[in-house]
């Protein structure tokens, strides 16, 4: 277009006019880059909360024979930690420019994650109540509750999720989309979710699963025993709705790459929150207090 000129002409989609309305210029494209400051900070803290599962992982492997490791289902910590590790890894999903491939893996892998996770706290309560009612006269309730229910329970919780994500993906997957209704001289690179509902249906399914849990823990967090771990999964899924109530608001309201960086910021603060609420006491313990560490202590009233 051309200032005080008869014949103007619209500029494209992806261009608009400079101060002298006499040339058409490149809208700036805007996204949350690796290389820009907020993104370095969130791939610090992603790569920052990998280290320490990773660690703790050696940790658990180096002292797998003790008794404070084994007493609380030393396979469903492992599991665990290493879907805690997934879930610092998916952060970095987020980060780069979008793409409708890049799309279509982030929201599934952020809501499978996090079901897996769920899905194991769920079934390390359900042992915590089984051991304690197992050890009542005449009951055998750990028969119905033993390492091939409890795996079965994991993969059932996250299946359900599968299953969302699978139906989202083959009726209206997440895209790529290039939104200018904000900004006249930006072009907003964003993930669409496709369809609203199966978003929040994925994001709410984490929350049920985020209920059980602290429904069973909350029943299960003055059983006697030492090695009873139900207080700290109390207060770690109670950090974990903190992170997300606050999250929905702060994500309705924001826009562009700062939509983004909220998401990510919530997946790694409930990741960390998880992470060190169910496993810095059992470090402590093993690496500070290993008089503490044995099967007598544990089993003390």
């Amino acid at each position: 277009m051309f200032q005080d000129s008869l014949d103007c002409s619209l500029c494209s989609e992806d261009t608009w006019p400079n101060k002298a309305r006499d040339l058409c210029i490149p809208k700036t494209m805007e996204y949350l880059s690796y290389y820009e400051f907020m993104g370095v900070l969130l791939c610090a803290a992603s790569i920052l909360g990998t280290c320490i599962s990773l660690v703790i992982i050696a940790i658990f492997y180096i002292y797998k024979e003790t008794a404070l490791v084994r007493a609380n289902n030393m396979e469903l910590s492992f599991l665990l930690l290493v879907f805690l590790t997934i879930c610092f890894l998916v952060g970095l999903l987020f980060l780069g420019k979008p793409s409708d491939w890049l799309c279509r893996i982030r929201y599934p892998a952020f809501g499978i994650s996090f079901a897996l996770c769920l899905s194991c706290l769920l079934a390390k309560t359900g042992v915590v109540l089984m051991a304690f009612r197992s050890r009542l006269p005449g009951s055998n309730a750990m028969k119905w509750f033993g390492i091939k229910q409890q795996r079965a329970s994991v993969l059932l919780g996250t299946s359900i999720q599968v299953l969302f994500c699978v139906i989202w993906l083959f009726t209206s997957p997440p895209h790529a989309n290039y939104n200018t209704d904000y900004h006249s001289s930006t072009i907003i690179i964003e993930c669409a979710t496709g369809s609203d509902l199966e978003f929040w249906l994925v994001l709410g399914y984490i929350g049920i699963l985020a209920c059980m849990c602290l429904v069973m823990a909350f029943l299960a967090r003055k059983l006697p025993d030492n090695f009873n771990e139900a207080k700290f999964i109390t207060f770690s899924i109670l950090i974990f709705f903190a992170v997300w109530v606050t999250f929905i608001p702060v994500y309705m309201s924001a826009v562009g790459k700062y939509t983004v960086a909220v998401h990510v910021f919530a997946i790694f603060a409930s990741a960390l929150g998880l992470l060190f609420c169910i496993f810095t006491p059992k470090c402590y313990v093993i690496l500070l207090k290993p008089e503490k560490n044995s099967k007598k202590q544990i089993l003390q009233r």
